[in-house]
């Protein structure tokens, strides 16, 4: 196994960029998925960071200064979000129209998660810490 030393990379994810078409849209949407107040008027292209508790950040890419960019969705998760009650977070997705694209699994009795989609096709998962 080779191992790097005295790596100037650190071992800590700053922020998750997730690529959006419309951003104002997308905010709106992110905030009411995860439950934050966002003053609409305070998002200007081409990002926006997303209010997240922990070290980690989520930044929302519209992409306005880069006209050659072609936004092209993962059908795979690109990030996910933790959730208490995976039972209780699926319905609350489901509850707000938003699709699901892969339903609930569970492995053992405390490990689940389920897949699901943004405005924009970008695949989330909700999984249990």
């Amino acid at each position: 196994m080779s191992t790097f030393t005295k790596s100037p990379i650190k071992n800590k994810i700053g922020t998750v960029f997730i690529h959006v078409k419309n951003l104002k849209k997308s905010v709106e949407w992110y905030g009411r998925v995860l439950g934050v107040d966002v003053d609409l008027e305070q998002v200007e292209s081409p990002v926006f960071n997303i209010p997240i508790n922990g070290t980690t950040g989520l930044t929302l890419d519209d992409h306005t200064f880069d006209k050659s960019f072609k936004h092209a969705p993962s059908p795979n998760p690109i990030a996910n979000f933790l959730v208490d009650d995976i039972d209780v977070a699926y319905e609350f997705i489901k509850e707000n129209g938003v699709e699901v694209v892969r339903e609930i699994e569970r492995v053992g009795e405390n490990f689940a998660w389920f897949n699901f989609s943004d405005p924009d096709g970008n695949v989330i998962m909700a999984c249990t810490n």
